[in-house]
């Protein structure tokens, strides 16, 4: 690629990043109080957006992946998940190596076991950049094939970077239910974690939960590293949708609890259909192994177990007890509820380490299916509903991206 073609390409970039919008609601003054809080914990934006674009800018100045036919571009992002899944298995191998009280020597015993995650590794930084592009091409020809591009091309261009994530800081009232402000950490060991909550609770009287998260829509988006193909391919989706919407008055009014599981449940809804298609078209033997019906979230939290015990049905009721318990008032005895709900699932062989209003502000707001987190809150159903009555992705996404009020989508779905 000629040095003017990169120099534009950056000048496009720079200009998408000036009209994207962070999905975090706006400050207020106690807000401000706990951006002081966190002020050493903030994650720092700007310099990973500037690497990340420097990387993306320089595989486009290859013309990658122009060169690869469909077969390579399909095996190498097949062989980039299968080393993930490779290099997970390894790390567990080396963790059981270490704990062993039998093994006198752990690092002679998992000597061979290291130096084969090195080559690892090695192959997977020198293909996940092509891998990358690939699925951007491959989820831009669905979005294209939608009718959501212009020119060829969607708006913004689908960006996004696998990368260690940073975390979420969720805050949410103690009287209701709901985020009221969100605010993007540097990964936190967990007593740190506890110390911070802890803190902001007791100074501003407000629920608060540090909360890992599988992407994130800055842009070039970020995303974690997985062994499970349909779920990165959801979660590039969902991503950019995040995006899309922020052009638009339903992302620039991210402003309320309601707007929030809007804007959430549409990038689920999104993101399933689209990551869903690129599973079918580019990978359809994968498919048979592949399940979308939950939102990418409700994956981080859920475990393939035994059907004895219905994850969503519990916390579905475990999230309306709670607002019941709030409405009439009854905070600390919602609390002990959900705490005391959290060893329930904790005997059923779910690891939460905190149930709290926070917990279900943040994880109620992703309700493109029944059930669970969202508990009987009637905004997830009425975004369902609109999906329903229209006629392709693109007529649902043009409709609910112009509002800017729950009310207008109720209105529109006729409640």
């Amino acid at each position: 690629m000629r040095i003017q073609d990169r120099i534009y390409n950056f000048i496009i970039l720079f200009i998408i990043l000036l009209l994207i919008s962070n999905s975090n609601p706006r400050l207020t003054a106690v807000e401000d109080k706990i951006n002081i809080l966190i002020t050493d914990q903030s994650f720092d934006f700007v310099s990973w957006t500037a690497n990340t674009i420097w990387v993306k800018l320089n595989l486009a100045a290859i013309g990658a992946p122009n060169y690869f036919s469909k077969q390579v571009q399909h095996d190498l992002v097949v062989e980039s998940i299968g080393i993930v899944k490779q290099i997970e298995k390894n790390d567990q191998e080396i963790k059981m190596i270490y704990s062993n009280p039998a093994i006198k020597d752990p690092a002679v015993a998992s000597g061979s076991i290291r130096e084969k995650q090195g080559e690892l590794s090695n192959r997977w930084m020198a293909i996940s950049p092509f891998s990358e592009a690939i699925l951007e091409r491959q989820v831009t020809t669905v979005l294209h094939d939608e009718g959501l591009t212009l020119g060829g091309q969607p708006i913004p261009w689908v960006l996004y970077h696998v990368t260690p994530l940073p975390q979420n800081l969720v805050i949410s009232k103690r009287e209701k239910i709901g985020a009221e402000a969100n605010f993007i950490l540097t990964p936190l060991a967990i007593p740190d974690a506890e110390k911070l909550e802890n803190t902001i609770d007791e100074r501003e009287n407000v629920s608060s939960l540090v909360v890992d998260i599988g992407g994130l829509a800055d842009y070039p988006t970020m995303i974690m590293r997985t062994t499970a193909l349909d779920w990165l391919s959801n979660t590039i989706a969902h991503e950019w949708t995040h995006i899309y919407l922020s052009q638009h008055p339903l992302g620039l009014n991210y402003t309320t609890p309601e707007l929030r599981t809007m804007n959430e449940t549409t990038a689920s809804i999104a993101g399933t259909e689209i990551g869903k298609i690129v599973m079918q078209r580019f990978y359809p033997e994968l498919l048979s192994h592949t399940d979308n019906s939950y939102t990418f979230i409700s994956q981080l939290i859920e475990r393939t177990l035994p059907r004895t015990f219905d994850f969503r049905a519990e916390m579905h009721t475990t999230r309306i007890v709670s607002d019941s318990l709030l409405a009439q008032g009854k905070i600390n005895e919602a609390e002990a509820y959900m705490e005391q709900r959290r060893q329930v699932f904790w005997d059923n062989g779910y690891a939460i380490r905190k149930i709290n209003q926070a917990y279900f502000a943040f994880y109620g707001s992703y309700a493109d299916s029944p059930g669970g987190a969202a508990g009987e809150d009637p905004v997830g159903p009425a975004v369902r509903a609109l999906r329903a009555k229209s006629s392709s992705l693109k007529d649902f996404l043009e409709r609910i991206s112009a509002m800017s009020s729950f009310d207008e989508l109720r209105n529109a779905v006729g409640n």
